[in-house]
Order: C-alpha cells, then structure tokens, then sequence
C-alpha cells in the first residue's frame, strides 16, 4: 500500500512539474481564460444586449445583460474544472508504441493518465480560483458563499472525472484509428453546445431540455452553473447522473482496453 502510495505521489508530482515548468506558459494559463473572457464574450454579449434605440433594456429568456454575464463567466470557471484535461496522448502513445513501457513497469497505462489528470486538476483548481476572484475584483460576477463555492468546486471535480473516462474512451480508439483527433473535436463541439457552454439550456425547446436530462451534457456546464448562481448544495439527480455516466465509461474503457491490447503490436517502437 505505502509503495503504490508512493508511485502515485512522485506521478503527480513529476507531472505537476511539467505543466509548471515553463513560466510564461504557466502565466498565460492563469491570465489567459480571463483575457479571452473580457475580449470575446463580454464584448460579444455586452453588443447583443445594447438595447433599442428606445433605450429600453433587452432580455434573452429570463436573461439580461448582467445574468448572461454573470452565466457566461461561470459557464468558463466550470469549462476549466471539468473540460480542460485532453486525452490527445493516449492515443499517440498506442500509435507510436510507447505503451510497451507500461507493460512492463510496476506503474501502468491508466495509472499514469490517471495521475497525470490528478495533476492538471489540481493545477486547475489553483487556475480557477485566480480567475474567478479577478471576476470579483473587477465586479463582472458577484461571489456566492464560500460553502455554495465548496459545493460547486466538489460537483465540478466529479464532473472532471467523467470527462477524463469519456477523453479516455477517444483516446484507446487508437488501437484501431491512426488519428482520433477528429473524434475529439466533434466530442469538444457536441459537448460544448448541449452542455449549455454557449446558450443556457432554459433557452433551449421543452421537448430538447427533457431529453437532454437524460444525457450526461446539462450536467457538464449547465446544471454546474445553476449550483454556483443558486446556490444549489445538493441535487441528487445531478451527481446519480453523472456517476452512473462515468462507470459506463469505465466499464467500456476496459472492454476496449482488453481487446485492444490483443491487437497492439508496438508498430511505432
């Protein structure tokens, strides 16, 4: 138990010190998606909600122009907890052999990913944080409490874990694609649209919201959002959801897995 502790402990550390080793790229993690928030959707949706020449106020839905901010700027808090991890080198390393290492070390394939994610994640969080009070410092959103935070956060790193398993999933396609890197993009465009990551699903028909309740995407950045502006601590529905997507994910990861591995030559070595 204490050397797996072990191996796990130096994984997330040698990692951590990869995504951390090059200053400027480190500094354009922490200021970047703040940046881009102001540039492009402040500016974007702060020309939408305009108004007439009346000078009456617009409304989208139940949204002004201070709601939709508001959503927008948590909409990218969650995007970074949950969907910043990619899954681009599984496949790579199938392609180009490189998986022969963990067949032959004590530390194997889905450890090291594993870790590796533990990693970025917890680089994510500390990313998170400093973006979210520079979003309170220059009053774009207003803070909820620190247990509504708390709440939000532990969702969000729940949410995190079904998305690495479903990156995961892409990535062991490898054993039969040369290049899954397409199948990620229509996975990043498909998520970021039903997940409400671009228009909030309240905005959506009746009919899609119901069957999108049954799909794991509202709760990718939707229903994250609504814990993060309402206050929400608990919801059962989010979290059986969400777990019961993720073990899916598992248990066909390891399906794949098994009957990849059959098929792995070490072409690339």
């Amino acid at each position: 138990m204490k050397s797996s502790f072990l191996k796990w402990q130096q994984t997330i550390q040698v990692c951590w010190t990869k995504y951390t080793t090059y200053r400027l790229n480190f500094l354009l993690q922490v200021i970047g998606p703040a940046l881009v928030f102001f540039f492009i959707k402040f500016q974007l949706w702060s020309a939408i909600f305009a108004g007439s020449e009346s000078g009456a106020v617009v409304k989208i839905g139940n949204y002004d122009l201070n709601a939709m901010l508001t959503y927008h700027g948590y909409a990218l808090i969650v995007g970074l907890l949950t969907q910043g991890h990619a899954a681009m080198n599984l496949a790579e390393d199938i392609r180009m052999g490189r998986i022969s290492t963990y067949l032959i070390y004590p530390f194997n394939f889905w450890e090291f990913h594993t870790a590796n994610f533990v990693a970025f994640q917890l680089l994510q969080i500390l990313i998170t944080a400093l973006t979210l009070g520079a979003f309170a410092l220059t009053g774009l959103i207003a803070l909820p409490s620190l247990s509504v935070i708390l709440a939000g956060y532990l969702f969000c790193l729940v949410v995190s874990c079904f998305w690495f398993s479903m990156q995961f999933f892409t990535g062991l396609l490898g054993f039969w694609l040369e290049e899954t890197w397409i199948l990620r993009v229509m996975l990043q465009l498909l998520a970021t649209f039903l997940s409400g990551s671009i228009i909030p699903i309240d905005l959506f028909p009746a009919w899609a919201q119901k069957i999108l309740d049954f799909t794991p995407f509202p709760y990718l950045t939707y229903y994250p959002i609504k814990l993060f502006t309402n206050g929400e601590h608990f919801f059962a529905q989010g979290y059986l959801m969400i777990i019961l997507w993720t073990f899916v994910f598992i248990f066909i990861n390891r399906f794949i897995w098994r009957r990849g591995i059959r098929l792995y030559t070490a072409a690339g070595m």
